[in-house]
């Protein structure tokens, strides 16, 4: 009656050993470390890097205990342990790999973070710890406003531009236009010309939206943008905009920054462990700028033109900018088309060759100005720029095999990473739209360190007080019950670990909650089973139906917890939505732990025994009918209530 297939079992233990092994990540100590990274393709992440890491740390006196290479760059840690071993580390670092330069421009992010001390054992089954946020560890916070007027009027100056192209391309004759915000107007004096405008910006331009106006000879085409389109343009701006965000934070050398959209047009962004919220500030508020040059003169063209410009003569017009690789190279001052005019850059393979490429897509006006250009300079070479705090830096500069138009690819001895990194380098060269900062704060070190202490002894403190309380009022029973609320406990902390959660105090505040609400599931289990042998049924009896009976109760009172736990989730933001993520994740442990975990030790335990004469459940209080009764033997003694 009361007893378990191996199978079921055999859950349990795979459960209980997977919740060790993913909470155990949790238990090691996080120390200062230094991490060295680069967001320029042409560097390598090498084991040369490390080691010239490793001797600089020598040279300026810094043991080193532990340093390691992977995909995200070179990461040490110190003897020490401690944060002033930490800032000697990053200044050396800086001297020796960037000479000294610390802005973010250097060929190297020189980064302050801690790691763990997980081992790598663990670290190879993905057994992580989870992250801290900003409330716990301390850094800044800034909620942005995007304007979205300003990004539909940016794209209805584009697509000004466009239907200025379009009409004198097709020789359909207009008398002007004018634009209003994110409203243009054509003007015509014929009625056949305005039709035969529509039909061409129908067909050449699907997302704008068309409506005749006027009369006589004042007759004007207006021009908008269709809902659709707008939502997407949105969509767009926000996304490229959280892009270069992340780039500007990741320059300044700051670690698992948060850079979340919030609602239709603000963006979140945390940042733990920043120590210097005014340079932060500064840099999110600044935008860069992406332009297509002219090479006038490289290693192979005009190299006494270049030789001479590095002494200090460069010719009018131009200007002598270095290349990703060290290259120095002559280009043109005056851009052919800039960052506004390219709508995507994504890496790709060329299907003929299948070397690693770049798919580059430009607006119309783009399209023209580079058909023009590259038309007549075929075999020359481009220089795509990026401009930033005042210092133009080549990405590349490509080979031109063929006229170009609205898409084209950028193709070289370049490798998957380095396709990846200069997309994204372009589609995030500029801010797609503007913005300003609504919301700013700041959270110490220390506070953070406080809250820690307070939410963890908090969570400590109501498992012990929950676990005496219910061990002495239901005995054995009840320590089986205190058993499911651990693994509850060590399961949820798991999977929170699994999926690299992100731990906050309202995080926090909702584990204690689910230990709350887990042990109301056995209280329930518990009654019940009190309640059948109160009605006569024998001890095995009586646990089987408890079990049976309670589990409508518990499903009905967890669903309905659920759904508000996702309506939380889903009509939420920030912290509101992590608080809904452990809440819903603590329901699903809890339901499991409370019903088939206490369930199979509660068969272990008595489930064996074929007569079963107690159970240690505490004391069944027993209705004044049943005085003259002999009582079920509970394991203590039986109390009567007498009137």
């Amino acid at each position: 009656m009361n007893r378990y297939p191996l199978w079921k079992y055999l859950i349990m233990i795979v459960a209980v050993v997977l919740g060790l092994l993913y909470t155990a990540p949790n238990l090691f100590p996080q120390v200062p470390a230094v991490q060295v990274s680069t967001n320029k393709a042409a560097i390598k992440l090498d084991n040369a890097l490390m080691g010239r890491v490793e001797s600089s740390l020598r040279d300026a006196g810094i043991p080193v205990s532990y340093s390691a290479l992977d995909a995200t760059g070179v990461h040490v840690r110190f003897a020490g342990g401690d944060t002033e071993t930490q800032i000697r580390a990053k200044d050396a670092l800086l001297k020796t790999l960037n000479n000294g330069v610390a802005d973010g421009t250097g060929p190297y992010i020189i980064a302050l973070t801690n790691e763990s001390t997980t081992p790598k054992w663990m670290q190879s089954m993905n057994a992580l710890p989870m992250f801290l946020g900003l409330d716990l560890r301390g850094g800044v916070h800034f909620l942005m406003q995007v304007d979205m007027k300003g990004a539909l009027d940016r794209a209805a100056e584009r697509n000004a531009a466009d239907i200025r192209g379009n009409l004198r391309e097709k020789k359909i004759s207009y008398n002007g236009l004018d634009r209003a915000g994110d409203t243009i107007a054509v003007r015509f004096s014929d009625a056949a010309e305005r039709e035969k405008a529509a039909k061409e910006l129908q067909t050449s331009s699907p997302d704008l939206l068309l409506r005749e106006d006027g009369s006589g000879t004042d007759l004007r085409l207006v021009v908008t943008l269709k809902d659709a389109a707008k939502q997407k343009l949105a969509d767009s701006a926000i996304e490229q905009n959280q892009k270069v965000l992340n780039n500007r934070i990741n320059g300044l050398g700051l670690t698992e920054p948060i850079i979340q959209r919030q609602g239709s047009d603000r963006i979140v962004i945390q940042v733990p462990g920043a120590s210097d919220p005014a340079r932060l500030k500064d840099v999110i508020g600044r935008t860069g700028t992406l332009e297509l040059r002219a090479v006038e003169g490289h290693a192979g063209k005009n190299a006494a033109s270049v030789d001479a410009a590095k002494n200090g003569n460069v010719p009018f017009g131009q200007e002598l900018l270095s290349d990703r690789s060290g290259e120095q190279i002559l280009v043109k001052k005056s851009y052919i088309i800039t960052g506004e005019r390219i709508t995507g850059a994504e890496p790709a393979f060329d299907g003929q060759s299948n070397q690693p490429i770049v798919r580059v897509t430009t607006d119309g006006q783009g399209a023209r100005a580079l058909r023009d250009y590259t038309s007549q300079n075929v075999k020359e070479r481009m220089a795509i720029v990026l401009i930033e705090k005042g210092k133009a830096e080549v990405i590349t500069a490509p080979t031109i095999q063929s006229e170009l138009g609205a898409n084209f690819q950028i193709s070289g001895n370049m490798t998957t990473r380095e396709t990846s990194d200069i997309a994204l380098l372009i589609r995030s060269g500029s801010i797609a739209a503007p913005m300003e900062i609504i919301e700013e704060r700041t959270v110490g070190p220390s506070l953070g360190a406080e809250n820690i202490e307070r939410g963890f002894n908090s969570v400590k403190w109501g498992f012990v007080a929950l676990a005496l309380f219910i061990i002495v009022y239901y005995m054995i029973m009840g320590l089986i019950s205190a058993l499911a609320l651990a693994v509850n406990l060590l399961l949820l902390i798991a999977i929170l670990s699994m999926l690299q959660a992100t731990l906050t105090l309202p995080g926090i505040a909702a584990i204690a909650l689910t230990l709350g609400m887990a042990i109301d599931a056995n209280v329930l289990i518990n009654e019940r089973i009190r309640e059948e042998l109160r009605a006569g049924a024998k001890p095995q009896e009586a646990i089987s139906l408890g079990f049976e009976h309670a589990w409508a109760t518990i499903l009905d009172s967890n669903i309905t917890t659920l759904i508000a736990g996702i309506a939380l989730f889903a009509f939420g933001t920030g912290p509101v939505k992590g608080f809904a993520v452990v809440h819903c994740l603590g329901i699903l442990t809890s339901m499991f732990s409370a019903v088939f975990f206490s369930r199979g030790i509660v068969n272990l335990v008595y489930g064996a025994k074929k007569k079963l004469e107690k159970i240690s459940i505490g004391t069944v209080w027993r209705p004044d009918d049943v005085l003259t009764k002999p009582a079920v033997s509970t394991g203590v003694p039986s109390t009567v209530e007498t009137k």
